[in-house]
């Protein structure tokens, strides 16, 4: 076994700081691996104590009868680095180290972090400020957690690995509470060593777990996330993480629009997206879509029927349905003819989803007959079963009739508990229907399965490399002009333009050029030129040099610089506004498509894609990217409108995603807003351009 699995999976623990007392911290973590069965050797470390229990307890590491798989550090800060020492040199696999006062502390406990890492050397770390770790598939458990108090602790399907200590007992005592079963649950807190990838990787191996779940603070290492990811997708197992931060007070200051426009959450967006990872949109949704992914069935379409004996939950359920983009149709004549003869005398109302059988939904029979029919019929996708309240003096009733007809289809079951009943909803999951207690969180499981099933996301997939010469390129932000020349060098036309200094050069372009036209001034420190007078449209040859005249003035007086240059540019019109950015941060690089011109921030329609570890975007990520935004139909001919040239908008996506990774780090910002996408056949065109440039050494 490598250190990771002799982690999770030890044969021997050595508890260092253990107390004879079970009710101090120090004493939960021998008292809850006797508790809950560990079977192997357990070796408290304890210099002012001979015995603790049954168990013999050893003065130091030194005196251990046997080197420990794993060293469990009970001691503080300013001490533990010397028991991690300690286990190094004897050979242990790993330690788990709690205390707190770490780099999550500043400057000094970084200090102390790196010394706890030098004390390690070879030998893995968990943590430190962790929880621990809980293995209810062999009965390990290596926390001093008080959610482990408990006596039923369900083993399941569900490998949990958390970033919060803290939030690790939340979430076991939520899923005990619930009869979710877990197979793993690990906190990586500080991650001074080993962090979210390595334990996404080893449950992506791991035979009793079958759908992996996360809580996410920040993800350190984007390309090792990545691959095991993609490790967990091959095993087939699903991924559902929930992330914290998304109500950040707003994106870095930056001098595009793109950097309003995609803020770090957004970033975890599109890398969830893109790595088909299934994102909780709340804390009660990371136990309620793996819960529902657990139970191994399939959601092949939207179609959903709503079993009841309670019309009002029901309403409630189909509602939220309806939110979430579900339908829930009528049954066909077949389906009702087949739920009619069920009735025996009940007056219930089967030609109508919300199925209702009302009185004759209390036998166990007629609603074995009325599951097996809604299962089989080709109406229905998914199936939703409504408990209410006579559920709960006899819940295994209901979720007995449930269980006999699981067997005869592979269609998601999932059950609404209408009354506060918790047993009920424990009972119906621990045999094998997932059970919710809010409309919402049915809608939410249905969702996240939904999504399992889509296909899945392209592994970020390129195109193939090319090179453009950039050797020649200038430092700092780039006027207009220049920006959309780099633009071009990449492949990325732009519309016609000159750049002049005079009202009377301005007249003599614009003759030139020819028909309607736009002027502008020429900067490269001022990027949003609306916003100060500096932009002029719908011009002609005998009106531009005054307008000229009057928009340095304007501009003058709102920045106190008088412009020296402008832009005459021909006067783009036909076609629909995009954006098409770029936005750096941590997670990596991002191409950002969406609704653009002056009310890019405002309308928000936005969509990203990070781009691979190498080369650009592929056609097909760029084409998808088309159709997650709201205004798509705006390309595609809605209402009559010509569409638009969509090839030629998926080539400029393209290529200024390779752009992006042609420059790298040296290239700090780069956007096009607008682009205009003219109609099929015309192409598309650049008519504004933002780049700024670090130097080519970085």
């Amino acid at each position: 076994m490598n250190a990771i699995a002799r982690l999770i999976r030890p044969r021997s623990i050595a508890v260092i700081g253990a107390s004879a007392d079970p009710g101090k911290t120090s004493g939960r973590p021998v008292s809850f691996l006797q508790k809950h069965g560990f079977a192997g050797e357990i070796y408290p470390v304890n210099p002012k104590v001979d015995r603790i229990g049954d168990l013999i307890c050893y003065p130091d590491i030194a005196a251990l009868p046997a080197v420990p798989d794993v060293g469990l550090v009970l001691l503080g800060a300013e001490r533990a680095h010397v028991a991690v020492r300690e286990l190094a040199r004897r050979g242990a696999a790993a330690a788990i180290v709690l205390a707190s006062g770490y780099a999550e502390n500043g400057e000094e406990g970084g200090r102390r972090q790196h010394e706890l890492l030098e004390a390690a050397g070879a030998m893995r770390i968990l943590g430190p400020n962790t929880i621990g770790l809980v293995n209810l598939t062999d009965k390990i458990v290596l926390s001093a957690s008080g959610a482990l108090a408990t006596d039923h602790l369900p083993a399941g399907p569900v490998g949990l690995v958390s970033q919060s200590g803290g939030i690790l007992g939340a979430l076991l005592s939520r899923a005990a509470a619930r009869g979710i079963g877990l197979s793993k649950l690990i906190s990586t807190s500080n991650e001074a060593d080993l962090e979210l990838s390595d334990f996404i990787e080893y449950l992506a191996a791991d035979d009793a777990t079958k759908v992996i779940a996360l809580y996410v603070e920040a993800i350190r290492h984007p390309d090792r996330f990545r691959e095991a990811v993609q490790k967990a997708r091959q095993a087939g197992k699903p991924v559902v993480a929930f992330k914290i931060g998304r109500s950040e007070a707003g994106a870095q200051a930056a001098v595009s629009h793109t950097g309003a426009l995609a803020g770090s959450d957004r970033m975890y967006d599109a890398l969830f997206r893109q790595l088909g990872v299934i994102r909780a949109r709340t804390f009660e949704e990371l136990l309620d879509i793996p819960a529902a992914l657990a139970a191994g069935r399939k959601l092949g379409g939207k179609r959903v029927a709503i079993l009841t004996s309670t019309g009002g939950a029901g309403t409630i359920v189909s509602d939220s349905l309806g939110v979430a983009g579900f339908e829930t149709p009528a049954p066909d004549a077949e389906t009702a003819a087949q739920l009619r003869s069920l009735q025996s005398g009940f007056h219930a109302n089967l030609d109508r989803n919300p199925i209702d059988l009302t009185l004759a939904g209390l036998q166990p029979e007629i609603l074995r007959g009325a599951i097996r029919t809604l299962l089989a019929s080709s109406s229905y996708d998914a199936l939703i079963i409504i408990a209410g309240s006579s559920a709960v003096g006899t819940p295994a009733l209901l979720a007995d009739a449930i269980r006999d007809c699981l067997a005869m289809s592979d269609k998601p079951v999932i059950a609404y508990v209408s009354p506060h009943a918790p047993e009920v909803g424990a009972v119906l999951t621990a045999r094998g229907v997932p059970a919710y207690t809010s409309a919402e969180s049915c809608a939410s499981a249905l969702s996240g399965l939904l999504q399992a099933a889509e296909s899945p996301p392209s592994d970020m997939a390129t195109c193939a490399e090319r090179q453009v010469d950039t050797s020649d390129l200038p430092t700092g932000s780039l006027d207009e002009s220049k920006a959309k020349a780099l633009f071009a060098r990449f492949g990325i036309p732009a519309a016609a333009e000159r750049i002049v200094e005079t009202a009377a050069q301005a007249e003599a372009a614009a003759r030139a050029l020819g028909g309607r036209l736009v002027l502008k001034i020429l900067s490269a420190e001022i990027t949003h030129k609306s916003d100060i007078g500096g932009v002029a449209v719908n011009l002609t040859p005998e009106t531009i040099g005054d307008r000229l005249t009057t928009m340095a003035i304007d501009v003058e007086a709102a920045t106190g610089r008088r412009p020296r240059r402008f832009l005459v540019q021909a006067m783009v019109s036909g076609g629909t506004e995009l954006i098409l950015g770029l936005h750096r941060d941590p997670l990596g690089t991002a191409v950002l498509l969406g609704m653009g011109g002056v009310t890019a921030e405002l309308f928000n329609d936005t969509t990203m894609r990070l781009l691979p570890p190498t080369g650009g975007l592929s056609r097909a990520e760029a084409r998808a990217m088309l159709h997650d935004l709201i205004t798509w139909p705006l390309l595609d001919g809605f209402r009559g409108r010509p569409k638009a040239d969509v090839e030629a908008l998926v080539s400029a996506i393209v290529d200024f995603s390779f752009m992006a990774a042609q420059l790298g780090d040296r290239l700090i910002e780069a956007e096009i807003n607008p682009v205009f996408v003219l109609p099929e056949g015309q192409g598309v065109c650049a008519a504004d351009g933002v780049v700024v440039l670090a130097s080519a050494g970085g």
